[in-house]
């Protein structure tokens, strides 16, 4: 039996290889959370019935390497309005695209979009602003191009466009794939 030795006969001790083992897959896993995938913790309840508060959603950032968000993506980015949070939002419009909320009704370039993931509940216009804005925002609101418009399912408590405005793409972290916690809500999104 024969086993394998380091330059000149010598054995690498086993503390070492134990180390250098945990640090490859400490780096490994870091490199796939910054360029691949993470998990994130859903905090409140924006986006139910499609995601509920205490879900664990995987976001993959590879997707927008090459391209743009588009509507109907669940998508992760930096608040506006406080840069060291995470939300997650649905983009209902998209750069050049006009939103308009008409008696509880969204309308993208004239046309009512089908929600079925707002269960019914109505799009409204919010009576307050972040103070990241000038003032409210009027409807029919255009998106600047090199952004999105985001909304959460819940169209009755949640903080989105209709707060804090259109969101640059270049602050989109990810596109929200997978509730892969709790098993009970595993869903592809």
């Amino acid at each position: 039996m024969s086993k394998v030795e380091g330059d000149a006969g010598r054995r690498i001790p086993a503390w070492v290889e134990w180390v250098l083992t945990i640090a490859v897959g400490v780096g490994i896993a870091l490199l796939v959370r910054a360029f691949v995938a993470e998990p994130f913790l859903i905090p409140s309840a924006s986006m139910v019935p499609t995601i509920q508060e205490g879900d664990r959603v995987l976001g993959e950032k590879i997707t927008y390497k090459g391209s743009s968000p588009q509507r109907g993506d669940v998508v992760t980015f930096v608040d506006p309005t406080d840069g060291s949070t995470t939300l997650i939002k649905r983009v209902v419009a998209v750069g050049g695209q006009t939103v308009d909320l008409r008696d509880g009704v969204v309308y993208v370039d004239d046309e009512a979009l089908d929600e079925p993931y707002t269960h019914g509940k109505p799009s409204y216009p919010l009576d307050r602003y972040a103070s990241t804005l000038q003032g409210p925002i009027v409807y029919p609101y255009t998106v600047p191009e090199g952004c999105v418009w985001v909304m959460g399912d819940n169209r009755t408590n949640s903080l989105d466009s209709r707060y804090f405005g259109a969101v640059p793409i270049s602050s989109v972290s990810s596109k929200a794939c997978v509730i892969f916690w709790p098993p009970d809500d595993f869903v592809t999104l």
